[in-house]
């Protein structure tokens, strides 16, 4: 056994449905309070707030002061990570109803992955900057393409401001429904921003799920070129 990791402690963290309900609700990327988490688990506000202070002592979980309530986030982007390669092992959710089913839709078509788009639309978006050039695939990882830079910039992300000394600038993270990948890193995260804050898709409370707008649908179409209504209609 390596004395250096006590990789059981974190497991048993994630063993309880309960709390593992909290945390892939969490990966939406959206602070929570803990009665919309106590919701999306389905259990009581007393249980939850037990469930929570287990996460935030293990470190799974980062909760911060929001007047008089606490808002719970992923403690980190390895955590989020951490979850994203676990769903990959996982087996899928038995479908038992007509709302898990167009659930389970909605999470493959377009969800976020902690901060940064994933899904069919995640990866379809991903694909699409690779095909104009404005990234490239080298040694297993991402690059930009010779526009890349002034292309993003164009659409109003500078580069040269974003986050790059704490996670890499590109990166792609495989997508467990698409099984293909898409793109993470801070300009993942800056290019989910921009497009929420276009209003181009839209995210829902204590969810995953993000849905794609009427403006999205013709903004995507025309950057950086990708046809949703033909991919939806294919799919």
């Amino acid at each position: 056994m390596d004395p250096d990791a006590d990789l059981a402690s974190v497991a048993a963290l994630m063993a309880d449905r309960n709390r593992a309900q909290m945390l892939l609700t969490l990966l939406g990327g959206v602070p929570q309070s803990g009665s919309a988490l106590a919701e999306a688990a389905g259990i009581s506000r007393s249980l939850a707030s037990a469930h929570l202070k287990k996460l935030v002592a293990g470190g799974l979980v980062r909760a911060k002061a929001n007047g008089r309530q606490q808002l719970y986030s992923i403690a980190s982007e390895p955590v989020a990570d951490a979850l994203e390669i676990l769903i990959l092992l996982a087996p899928a959710s038995k479908v038992s109803s007509l709302r898990d089913a167009t659930r389970a839709r909605s999470l493959r078509w377009a969800r976020m992955c902690y901060d940064h788009l994933a899904g069919a639309v995640g990866v379809s978006v991903t694909e699409a900057l690779l095909g104009r050039d404005l990234l490239r695939e080298q040694d297993g990882g991402y690059v930009l393409g010779p526009r890349g830079a002034a292309e993003f910039g164009r659409f109003g992300i500078e580069l040269d401001r974003l986050d790059r000394r704490t996670r890499p600038l590109l990166r792609p993270c495989e997508d467990w429904s698409e099984r293909r990948f898409h793109l993470a890193g801070s300009l993942g995260a800056a290019l989910t921003a921009t497009m929420l804050e276009r209003r181009w898709i839209a995210t829902r409370e204590a969810s995953r799920i993000v849905t794609v707008t009427e403006t999205g649908l013709a903004g995507l179409l025309e950057w950086p070129g990708v046809d949703l209504a033909a991919l939806r209609s294919a799919a």
